[in-house]
């Protein structure tokens, strides 16, 4: 939490839409009362997305951040009102399905649905056609029915909220134009409007799409882009003839035309995502008042393109068929935001202490974006894991004005595509590559993407290596993105030796005189020991919770070479460092190869004067050292399970590091081996994926990692959280698949006894076992228990299963 000196804070949220009404709601609550809004436009509906959304709230999201965030959401506006009426109406939910493919999606859905407790079922066409009588059942193949979702009354909404945080103290104020930011010694210290100046501890960014600015007079990058989306309005129906309520039926989406629709009482709301992306400039967005000729005359309202709307009115007609008859009456392209991921961008900024951002989020995430970021703001942290939505996510790769609005317009393409959380994107690749990039395309690379990252899931040069491997049959599903040889060379790993591409992962350099100390505060583990050694330690935050893990190694007294995950941690390590310690990120101007398996040492030691040994250099220490004419730093670690090293050198060497290695390696049959392999095995391992197996929400004790924590080393950044904790109600737990033909993939619902108990983090199969690897969140349950897991609708059998399932005595890698 940013630190200052008012008991009481004064923070400046700029812009009054449903995110900013929200926030201050939610603040005020919390007893940070001296809150100023300040809105450009009229109140309360001022010209932004908010005044012109449909209102649509779906809970389930692939998400399970922003489905809490839609749940909060609807609980809070339920309990709102204005008028008499409630800010919510749970008309409930209904998406149709018109293929197979989208069918199949939809229990996928349902799916996610009850691993977030969301209450939902996946439908025949005749339930469809008695929830929306005016469908063509005879299009439809089933519908997902959420009845717990439904529509958003948002300027409502923002009234409501405004009133309650006036109560409290804060001030809404309209007509302000905000044109500057004013900071000193790295803060914040006030916003400049033309109607003055107000002082802040704390400036809050809820612009929407004028975030990027706003944050241009922050000088704070803000990675959206606002594109139109069209919205229709049909003339009154005969067929509603005589409605009275504004919608009585769910809110209705047909994802495989890129359409969704709404009642407005005796009338159809159509929304389309089916047409071309329309990007809007926001610094080109006009003043409210000289806003284009539409029936909302908004800022974030364009003329209606009509020759975009035509196809889509065509498949209104096809499912609709009372529309052939009907006309739009009226229409408009309303402005919205999207980033390079889909995701929200929260959090404050370390260049600017106390300026913070909360753009980019819908009306139907805007009360749990708020929540989250109130309690970011008051309590230092949110309750709910956000490491999806933190600004710190995108690399700088990623923060290009070209990337934003490619990006952003294919995340407006994809919204309602269905994707496989495998699917790579399609541009702009590659975009980084490490130094062996040409080598792997050689050997037949199937790249996957991540960070920008180009990554080997496994090389066709080792098909070969499938001959007379018999493995179970895979659903298509599941098969996408996936290969045999990836079985192939996993057992390679296993038998002889392998290559592995380790480049992405992200290495910080840490040095200076307090070093030790600083990481020692910061983590978990004992770092105080010699130079050569390789520690896997955790950074907590206050509450104990996980926000990393890092193997760090002591090169000398003062540097050290960190092994991270994410922007996050070096934004968190930057943010802690006192003076005398400086952080420096030196992934772009390294690499690492991964080579493991039994006979790596026979491979690794006659290229080096240096002993490596067991007893010469023994698991978990360093050396730097010379392969051939490399110079390298040279870690033994295993991710995989197996005898090994992690060889990280500079990037103008790493393509002779590689020549290097890959002709030792041949007398002993190595091979390149990617990551699909990779995952397969280090979840034999029992290895965790930070992001995916653990995050802020889970204690070390509960994810399984308590071997990381050194109570007696002395004070660190979550002790004292950790010896008040108690027993976990969660843990993070092993599972075996019953059927070694049955395989899941990750974020599907476990159930206990018959009812969800919780959900699968990462998921792949065992080939050294032949079974198919689950991790998942669920009550402490006993080695053996029976449990099932849903995928795809159909319950699959598990066995809890004691951990590390391969190699226990870590005799393969101690050897």
């Amino acid at each position: 939490m940013s630190s200052t000196s008012h008991a009481n804070p004064r923070v400046v949220v700029i812009g009054a839409g449903i995110v900013g009404c929200s926030l201050a709601d939610e603040l005020t609550a919390r007893g940070w009362t001296d809150v100023t809004v300040l809105e450009q436009g009229p109140l309360p509906a001022p010209g932004g997305s908010t005044s012109h959304a449909p209102g649509l709230v779906f809970r389930t999201n692939p998400s399970k951040t922003l489905t809490e965030f839609a749940a909060y959401t609807v609980e809070k506006f339920s309990a709102l009102e204005a008028d008499g009426l409630s800010c919510f109406n749970p008309v409930g939910g209904l998406e149709l399905a018109t293929t197979e493919e989208r069918l199949a999606e939809l229990r996928r859905r349902a799916g996610y649905a009850a691993a977030w407790g969301v209450p939902g079922e996946v439908v025949p066409p005749s339930r469809c056609k008695e929830l929306w009588p005016l469908l063509d059942e005879t299009k439809v193949l089933g519908g997902f029915h959420t009845p717990g979702d439904g529509l958003a009354r948002a300027v409502p909404a923002c009234r409501a909220q405004m009133a309650r945080a006036e109560a409290r103290g804060a001030r809404f104020l309209e007509r302000h134009t905000v044109t500057g930011i004013e900071r000193e010694g790295g803060r914040v210290t006030g916003v400049v409007t033309d109607r003055g100046v107000f002082p802040a501890d704390h400036v809050v960014s809820a612009a929407g799409f004028w975030g990027p600015v706003v944050g241009r007079m922050a000088g704070v990058d803000v990675p959206l882009l606002p594109l139109a989306h069209q919205y229709a309005r049909t003339g009154p129906l005969p067929e509603l003839a005589g409605a009275s309520a504004e919608a009585s039926r769910p809110i209705l989406r047909f994802q495989d035309r890129d359409l969704y629709f709404r009642e407005h009482t005796d009338r159809i709301g159509i929304g389309s995502y089916a047409h071309r992306p329309l990007p809007v400039d926001p610094f080109t967005v006009p003043a409210y008042d000289e806003a284009p000729d539409t029936p909302s005359r908004m800022p974030s309202s364009y003329p209606f393109t009509p020759e975009d709307f035509a196809p889509s009115w065509k498949d209104c007609a096809w499912l609709l068929p009372a529309l052939a008859k009907a006309e739009v009456q009226e229409g408009f392209n309303g402005v919205f935001s999207f980033t390079p991921d889909g995701m929200p961008v929260l959090g404050e900024s370390r260049t600017l202490r106390g300026f913070w951002l909360a753009e980019a989020v819908w009306v139907t995430h805007s009360a749990g974006v708020a929540k989250a970021v109130a309690e970011w703001m008051v309590d230092g942290r949110p309750a709910t894991d956000v490491h999806e939505c933190d600004l710190t996510r995108f690399e700088d790769a990623q923060r290009s004005p070209a990337y934003i609005r490619e990006r952003g317009s294919q995340q407006f393409i994809e919204v309602y595509d269905v994707i496989h959380p495998l699917q790579p994107m399609d541009q702009p690749r590659p975009l980084r590559v490490s130094p062996f990039y040409e080598r792997q395309k050689e050997l037949g690379a199937y790249f996957l993407e991540g960070g920008g990252w180009e990554r080997p899931h496994w090389y066709e040069a080792n098909a070969p290596l499938t001959e007379n491997m018999r493995l179970p049959e895979r659903d298509a599903w599941s098969a996408r993105h996936w290969s045999p040889i990836a079985a192939a060379e996993a057992r390679a790993t296993r038998e002889r030796v392998a290559l592995y591409d380790m480049t992405p992962l992200r290495r910080l350099e840490v040095t200076g005189t307090g070093a030790l100390a600083f990481l020692q505060r910061m983590t978990t583990n004992n770092l105080a020991k010699k130079p050569g050694a390789v520690t896997y330690t955790l950074l907590l935050d206050e509450t104990g919770g996980i926000r990393s893990d890092l193997t760090v190694a002591r090169l000398a007294e003062d540097r050290f070479q960190v092994g991270a995950n994410s922007r996050a941690d070096e934004d968190w390590l930057l943010r802690h460092a006192p003076d005398d310690v400086h952080i420096r990120d030196i992934t772009s101007g390294t690499c690492c190869i991964g080579v493991w398996g039994p006979l790596a040492r026979d491979l690794v030691q006659p290229l080096t004067r240096d002993d490596f040994s067991h007893k010469g250099f023994g698991y978990f220490r360093a050396k730097q050292t010379y392969l051939g004419h490399v110079p390298v730093t040279a870690m033994r670690l295993s991710y995989v399970g197996e005898l090994g090293w992690e060889l990280y050198t500079s990037a103008d060497l790493g393509l002779r590091l590689w020549d290097t290695l890959w002709e030792a390696g041949r007398e002993h049959g190595v091979i390149a081996a990617g990551r699909s392999a990779f995952n397969s095995l280090r979840l034999e391992k029992g290895y965790r994926a930070w992001g995916h197996d653990m995050t802020d929400e889970h204690t070390p004790y509960e994810a399984g990692v308590g071997f990381a924590v050194r109570m007696d080393k002395g004070d660190f950044v979550g002790r004292q959280a950790l010896e008040g904790a108690g027993e976990p109600e969660h843990r993070l737990t092993a599972l075996l698949l019953d059927d070694p033909s049955d395989v899941v993939l990750g974020k599907e619902p476990v159930h206990v006894a018959g009812s969800p108990a919780g959900y699968v983090t990462s998921a792949a199969y065992g080939y050294t076992l032949g079974r198919c690897v689950a991790y998942a969140w669920l009550p402490p349950l006993a080695t053996g228990t029976a449990v099932h897991v849903e995928y795809f609708g159909r319950k699959v059998a598990a066995t809890v299963a004691d951990e590390p399932l391969f190699d226990p005595e870590m005799s393969r890698i101690r050897r």
